[in-house]
């Protein structure tokens, strides 16, 4: 058993859209990265690479890498679980938390659980999705951004 943690922030514009866990969500501000700045992915992928000590997003989808430039960060992710697999390692269950002030996030949930799930080709049942606000405080509190952290277990095949 391998358990890995990650965490991804980006900054919130009203220039971008926002996309968190694959879906673009409606909302007046989005998030601001060199891929579609998908923050709940990129800690996803994270965790995954950190499970087996196989370094960070930017390691393997470097930003100063153009091909990378605004690329739809589902296909990050499944390469990212390719290398997983490839090690040997299966998923047992991931589970992320999404910090953000807007917009409400509960709505979209089980759809960002199930494209994820797809993307992996996992069970939707090992994919734990939920959001939470800061109250106010900090940059989540005050819009100016959008963090996730995800915890993940892989078991060898």
């Amino acid at each position: 058993m391998r358990i890995g943690q990650g965490i991804d922030v980006h900054k919130l514009s009203s220039e971008d859209k926002l996309v968190l866990g694959g879906i673009e969500i409606p909302s007046e501000y989005g998030l601001v990265g060199h891929s579609d700045a998908d923050v709940l992915i990129h800690s996803i992928m994270d965790a995954l690479f950190g499970s087996l000590a196989l370094g960070d997003i930017g390691k393997h989808f470097p930003d100063t890498d153009e091909q990378y430039r605004g690329i739809d960060s589902k296909v990050l992710l499944k390469r990212c679980y390719e290398q997983i697999k490839s090690h040997g390692y299966t998923l047992v269950n991931l589970d992320s938390t999404i910090m953000a002030e807007r917009p409400k996030l509960a709505p979209y949930i089980p759809q960002i659980r199930k494209e994820i799930s797809e993307v992996i080709d996992v069970k939707v049942e090992k994919i734990s999705v939920k959001a939470t606000t800061f109250e106010g405080l900090g940059f989540v509190g005050k819009k100016e951004g959008i963090m996730a952290q995800t915890i993940v277990l892989l078991q060898k095949e």
